[in-house]
């Protein structure tokens, strides 16, 4: 059945029929639903009643005619409320106001929908009164989708993770609150309990109670109280009455706290209950209007009730329709109204269907009211196109005194949190970066200025139980001191002195984990705390993927990561140890050069220096003595050409770079040790059948066989530093792979191993905690600081620096010196000879050319072959003949030219 037709039986089941007779035509009707007997009802029937006064008081506003208010009582009944609205509709409603609640809000949007009458509330703001679903329901104040917005920023401000939400269980609790968890979650924050109470005339003393006591059982301190204002101030007086107003709690009530405070005096006793919390009020800017309206409130109230920002609201509310109208009249509209055709066929029954009619004119209205651009006494007012307000606002306030709220800050979608007036932000860019938020200093529950924790331990404070693993190896890290209970180490020192930093004991006590025979499982240790046997784990736990899907962690206070560790040996002292600096290939073109040069520079040298002349035998055992004596120095030839001295300079300073590489290299294969295995990283490892170490209880086992795919019947437990050295030694296993703490300080203590190839994993260690435990954050913070201050340094010194053996600290040996590390130098020096050799060759030619012009000129083709031979062997000995004898040679042949010219 149409839910407008059972609202319509509803009516006329419970009231019977019901007509009025039509109004002057001079009257425009409007109507208001409210539970006057509310503190918001009070304020917004006085606002109301003010704002037609004024509109009627303008006869030209609305081309003589006058605004009718008629105020329906829901008096807390929804049924009452839809009763309220149905009459409205049988008289000739433009538009109504309310209804208070956005459960009626909801039920009384389809009608509004069905008779097109718009239908305004400044209370019933639910974010999920969607204007999609309800075209003609209209939010005049900013919907509680912004409201949960500033407070999780308030909480994101105050660096809380963790916040119990309190609400009523109706639409508008529901949903705010389902609005405020996910706007926490975009600041990875989260609700978690959800203390959920009846609605207000069904909240009863004892369901409160029975609600805040599982409330003082959870960790969580920071409470967002979401209600109405009668169940909302039996909350904070049961509270105090349960010790949860203390400085260990942090209470945010919404902005119905405000109103109730703006508006009414409080006893007492509702005084004190509320001490240190927050609340947030709408903002309404200052301005003229808003000063004249507050100094008349007295006289309209009589001093019954004080006014607060939803009596604005209300007044502006009536405003804003009464503008609407004058631009639909404007417009040449007609208040008119027409049957409902969904209703002939309730004809002639006795229920009076037909005094329900549709305001033929409502969706010109309802565009006249979203068109509004207004400022009134609550200040600008405007639609966005999804119907929100334009900037909408809160002022954050803190409860002090009698129930005085003291201005903290401000909130505005806009800028964000800051400690000046949106409205002096506007005019410079938004930023809502975490700088510029800003609130002033609050008072807290327990009237102190120190900011709470905002959770406590489990089990009201009981000790933390920490779980730390009893080890066999590796005892400087954690261990027990032998029968007294008492743990110590490098992990331990780190945990207590983070605990130091922290603001707020934590009392503990340690739980030994593992039966000393052998290293416990760590895997088993942190699986402990899942299931709630231990609160925490405190040692060498390495932060590895799987145990972060069940854990938090703690920022690692140590870096980690998998290595492998290999036997070494010295080596051993041969005869031709000295050759190994140098692979064979850059052996033999080391003797290659030396003898090129040689010979480059005895062909340079020839003709003009006696030293390089002689015998053919005297002249080879010349280029080879020049060519290696190089090796030693200067050789004790002179070289007396421009070009032999070039390439000599150049020889002399690759020999240079080389034996000076020799030396280096000689004396570190002399004295550094070398592998005793093939094994040179994990690669080796995995592509070879080797055993391979592990200690007990590591995550490396797991690693090896499921990351790397090494199978189980290679791996080899082992428990303690002098295993690994024993199972190495005896070639048990070929390598042990471990995280390098361990490995760093097994090689400190034994000589004879190193590591080889880079870590193959990157981790670190930190300590464990139940998942989203605060002081995982706050350790992590602890961390961070001792890192900062050079006190993590300090322990590490005390705990974990040893003497490293010799030939330790360098991860792989040295090598033979290869042909590529010097092709560099022999490119330059065979460049250099090939030059001085072309360059000479092109002398002699010229040379040649002078002395034996003869030989030089054109000869017939008959005669081409025989020239040539005779000029290459003529060159030749031209080349071998000592400078002197040609210079002489060529002398006498010009002496006889110039005779044969002269005779």
């Amino acid at each position: 059945m149409n839910l407008n037709c059972f609202l319509l039986i509803l009516f006329v089941c419970f009231i019977g029929q019901s007509s009025e007779e039509q109004r002057q035509a001079y009257e425009v009707k409007i109507g208001a639903i409210f539970s006057f007997g509310t503190t918001n009802g009070k304020v917004a029937r006085i606002a109301m009643e003010a704002a037609v006064q004024d509109v009627n008081s303008d006869t030209t506003l609305l081309d003589g005619r006058k605004l009718a208010l008629t105020l329906h009582d829901s008096n807390y009944s929804g049924f009452l409320g839809i009763i309220g609205a149905l009459q409205f509709m049988e008289t000739d409603t433009v538009a109504v106001i309310g209804p208070q609640s956005s459960v009626m809000a909801h039920v009384l949007s389809h009608l509004a929908n069905e008779l097109h009458v718009p239908l305004l509330s400044f209370t019933a703001l639910d974010p999920t009164l969607s204007p999609l679903q309800y075209p003609y329901f209209i939010q005049t104040a900013p919907s509680d989708l912004f409201l949960m917005t500033a407070v999780a920023d308030m909480i994101s401000y105050f660096q809380y993770r963790e916040v119990i939400a309190i609400f009523s269980d109706d639409d508008q609790g529901r949903n705010s609150i389902a609005a405020l968890g996910d706007k926490l979650v975009e600041r990875r924050c989260k609700i978690s309990y959800k203390a959920i109470l009846p609605p207000e005339l069904m909240s009863s003393r004892d369901l409160i109670v029975a609600e805040l006591l599982k409330v003082k059982s959870i960790e969580s301190r920071v409470i967002v109280l979401h209600t109405l204002s009668i169940t909302g101030l039996k909350v904070f007086e049961v509270a105090q009455e349960l010790g949860m107003m203390t400085s260990e709690y942090v209470w945010i009530a919404t902005s119905w706290l405000s109103g109730v405070l703006d508006s009414t005096s409080v006893s007492t006793k509702v005084a004190s209950s509320i001490q240190g919390a927050l609340t947030l009020r709408p903002h309404t800017p200052d301005s003229q209007k808003k000063r004249a309206f507050v100094s008349r409130w007295n006289k309209l109230s009589n001093s019954s009730v004080g006014l607060n920002a939803y009596g604005l609201y209300a007044y502006d509310t009536v405003w804003m329709i009464a503008y609407a109208v004058k631009e639909f009249l404007d417009q040449g509209g007609k208040i008119s109204y027409s049957n409902d055709s969904n209703l002939d066929s309730f004809a002639g029954e006795t229920m009076n269907l037909a005094a329900l009619s549709i305001f033929d004119g409502g969706k010109k209205l309802l565009s006249n009211i979203l068109k509004t651009n207004m400022t009134g006494v609550s200040g600008p007012i405007a639609f966005k196109p999804d119907r929100s307000m334009f900037r909408p606002s809160f002022d954050i306030l803190n409860v002090v005194g009698k129930g005085w709220l003291r201005q903290i800050g401000y909130w505005c979608n806009y800028s964000g949190l800051s400690v000046v007036p949106p409205e002096s932000l506007y005019a410079k860019p938004a930023n809502r970066s975490s700088a510029t938020q800003r609130l002033d200093q609050v008072i807290w529950p327990g009237k102190t200025k120190i900011r709470p924790r905002g959770w406590v331990f489990p089990d009201n404070g009981r000790p933390l139980r920490i779980g730390v693993p009893r080890r066999v190896g590796f005892r400087a890290f954690v261990s027990e001191k032998e029968g007294s209970g008492v743990v110590q180490g490098y992990c331990i020192d780190v945990f207590l002195a983070a605990l130091k930093c922290l603001s707020y004991p934590v009392p503990h006590q340690f739980i030994i984990f593992g039966d000393g025979h052998k290293n416990p499982s760590y895997t088993q240790l942190v699986n402990m705390i899942t299931a709630h046997e231990f609160d925490a784990a405190v040692g060498d736990i390495t932060i590895v993927t799987n145990r972060t899907k069940i854990l938090d962690f703690s920022q690692p206070y140590i870096e980690s990561g998998l290595v492998v560790v290999v036997h070494v040996k010295k080596m051993r002292s041969i005869a031709w140890a000295f050759l190994r600096p140098f692979t064979p290939l850059a052996w033999g073109v080391i003797a290659a050069f030396c003898l090129v040069v040689g010979t480059v520079v005895w062909i340079l040298e020839h003709k003009f220096n006696d030293e390089f002349r002689g015998p053919p035998k005297k002249q080879v055992v010349t280029i080879l003595w020049f060519s290696f004596s190089t090796i030693f120095g200067a050789p004790r030839e002179n070289t007396v050409s421009t070009l032999g001295r070039i390439v000599l300079l150049i020889w002399l300073f690759v020999i240079l770079i080389i034996t000076s590489s020799y030396t280096a290299s000689l004396t570190s294969f002399l004295t550094v040790q070398q592998l005793a295995s093939s094994i040179q990283g994990i690669e080796s490892l995995v592509t070879s059948n080797d055993a391979i170490g592990y200690q007990v209880g590591s995550f490396a086992e797991n690693y090896l066989f499921e990351e790397v795919n090494i199978a189980k019947s290679r791996l080899v437990p082992l428990g303690s530093p002098k295993e690994y050295a024993d199972a190495l030694e005896q070639g048990r296993v070929a390598a042990v792979v471990d995280e390098r703490p361990y490995v760093d300080q097994f090689l400190s203590t034994y000589c004879g191993f190193q590591k080889v190839g880079p870590e193959f994993t990157k981790s670190g260690w930190g300590f464990a905690f139940p998942r989203d435990s605060p002081l995982a954050i706050d350790m992590s913070t602890a961390i961070l600081q001792l890192s900062e201050n050079g006190e993590l340094e300090k322990i590490h010194k005390k705990w974990l620096n040893r003497k490293v053996c010799g030939g330790q600290n360098s991860e792989a040996d040295s090598e033979q010196l290869q042909l590529k590390s010097f092709w560099g130098l022999f490119l330059i020096c065979g460049v250099t000879c090939c030059f001085a050799l072309i360059v000479y060759f092109c002398f002699m030619l010229r040379q040649f050319k002078r002395h034996f012009p003869e030989l030089t000129q054109r000869s017939t083709s008959t005669r081409t072959r025989i020239s040539h031979s005779i000029r290459l062997k003529k060159f030749l000995s031209f080349v071998d003949e000592k400078a002197e004898i040609s210079a002489n040679r060529l002398k006498r042949k010009r002496m006889e030219m110039e005779n044969l010219s002269t005779s």
